[in-house]
């Protein structure tokens, strides 16, 4: 189990290198995290939703991602609730007070999806989630130490140390954990390290006597591994910018924004992306991205009260082209309904107006993964129709378009065929809004729609190539943290407890 002193200490990265590190060694390994709080989601196969997290782990391990690998997935609403999801399905909405008194109710669930990983694979690597030393939650928490108990699994401590104070987190939580707890602490890892790895020697013998546990290994900092991030706290680390591209493509940052993942491809193909929070930001981009939410209506709300609604239309009726993905398509609408009050309290709001269409909420999610093919050959879609591309939905309610130019057609999905239209594209061609997560990841599209953009703007051809190949990235976070970590030391660990 890998468990971190904070949160964005690195566990997520670790786990995963962790699962292509045995996958390589010949093992059958799974990842798993109990409960994961994130907007960023991936549906599986079976339709069900969970961490975008576990996703990836399951990625580098070879496997295909089960809901059993994240079987509640807290998706917050607000600063003080969230939407709860089991085993891949909504479960309920709840307040932060009222969802602890709820925790005891899913050890049942947890320990269930626990027993059918360990009987599948040789080897399940468990993340845990924030601090186990949380004192005011440890009561209740069912993520951390209560499953490392569950599992009887040996537990490697992380810390952060280029946000500094990695010496005093270490020792702070060990000390705050009691005595059994401190007892599943078999080794400790320091992540993020910049500089020279010898002169953190003398810190290291001194944490290894003051605790006496080992340090299994200093993990260096780096950027030049394309591994899709979890957390949000990654856009505030991120330079923003930095590809350094030919096309400048504006992302809207909304405080609920979700699968920010899905714009990861752009960067990679000659693309300057910035992520926006106010409308200063936003200047002359050659594409602005309204990007999914979870809570369409107060992101919406957000826009407003910062002007940014303003700036996007301006923009979008000066010319500049408009994506919306799945809450970012709603918002571009005429209107968003929501006669039953799932998300919010209005009845009803102004959308931005920018595509004729209505959205009405209702209760039931829809979750499933995608193939899809191209409608239109007009604007930002010239070029593509016809092509397959393969994606994910993930939302709330029914978008009905009177636009003349249908986006997509929905041809499958894993439970057999389907026939149902996606999305919409304005009279222009400018304006294009779809519920297709990961629409970027599809190569062909990608590139096609990218040349669409290049020619709308006048600008010559972008430079050739793909993105990395996701299986050599895993291979190259892999080589760096089995250098890094004494992973000989960690099997003995694993098998033997010492």
């Amino acid at each position: 189990m890998v468990q971190g002193t904070a949160s964005s200490a690195g566990k997520s990265v670790l786990v995963t290198a962790l699962c292509r590190i045995f996958r390589q060694d010949g093992h059958r390994v799974a990842p798993f995290k109990a409960q994961n709080m994130a907007l960023n989601s991936y549906v599986t196969a079976e339709g069900g939703e969970i961490g975008r997290a576990q996703a990836v782990q399951a990625e580098a391990a070879g496997i295909l991602p089960t809901v059993d690998m994240n079987p509640v997935l807290l998706k917050p609403t607000k600063d003080t609730g969230c939407q709860v999801v089991v085993l891949g399905k909504v479960a309920r909405n709840v307040s932060a007070h009222d969802y602890y008194d709820y925790t005891p109710s899913l050890l049942k669930t947890v320990e269930g999806s626990l027993a059918r990983l360990r009987a599948a694979y040789d080897i399940v690597v468990i993340e845990g989630a924030g601090s186990p030393a949380e004192i005011n939650l440890k009561e209740r928490e069912i993520v951390n130490m209560r499953v490392a108990r569950m599992s009887g699994s040996p537990v490697l401590l992380v810390g952060d140390i280029d946000k500094g104070g990695v010496f005093a987190s270490l020792v702070g939580t060990l000390e705050l954990l009691d005595a059994d707890e401190r007892d599943y602490v078999k080794g400790m890892v320091i992540n993020k390290f910049r500089g020279d790895v010898s002169l953190l020697k003398p810190a290291l013998d001194f944490l290894e006597k003051r605790t006496g546990r080992p340090v299994l290994g200093v993990v260096p900092y780096f950027r030049d591994i394309r591994i899709a991030q979890e957390d949000s706290v990654y856009l505030d680390e991120r330079p923003n910018g930095a590809a350094g591209g030919d096309l400048t493509i504006a992302v809207i940052r909304l405080p609920h924004i979700s699968n920010y993942d899905d714009f990861d491809p752009l960067e990679e193909e000659g693309c300057t992306v910035h992520y926006v929070t106010q409308r200063f930001e936003l200047g002359s981009p050659h594409l602005i991205i309204v990007p999914g939410t979870k809570s369409t209506v107060a992101d919406l709300a957000y826009l407003r009260h910062s002007g940014l609604d303003r700036s996007i239309v301006a923009r979008a009726r000066a010319g500049t082209p408009v994506v919306g993905i799945c809450g970012g398509y709603q918002m571009l609408g005429k209107q968003i309904l929501d006669p039953r009050g799932v998300e919010s309290e209005n009845a009803g709001v102004a959308g931005l107006g920018l595509l004729d269409v209505v959205t009405e909420f209702a209760p039931e999610k829809s979750t499933r993964q995608v193939r899809a093919r191209v409608l239109a050959d007009a604007g930002l879609l010239a070029g593509t129709r016809g092509l397959e591309l393969t994606g994910y939905e993930i939302h709330l309610g029914r978008t009905l378009s009177s636009e003349k130019a249908g986006a997509f057609q929905i041809v499958a999905t894993p439970q057999g065929p389907a026939d149902y239209a996606d999305g919409a594209l304005d009279a222009g061609g400018r304006v294009l809004g779809t519920y297709i997560h990961g629409l970027f990841h599809n190569d062909a599209f990608r590139k096609t729609f990218l040349g669409a953009l290049r020619n709308f703007w006048g600008l010559a051809a972008g430079p050739g190539g793909a993105p990395p190949e996701k299986d050599k990235e895993y291979d190259k976070l892999a080589a760096l943290v089995r250098a890094s970590l004494d992973i000989p030391r960690i099997y003995r660990i694993m098998e033997a407890g010492v």
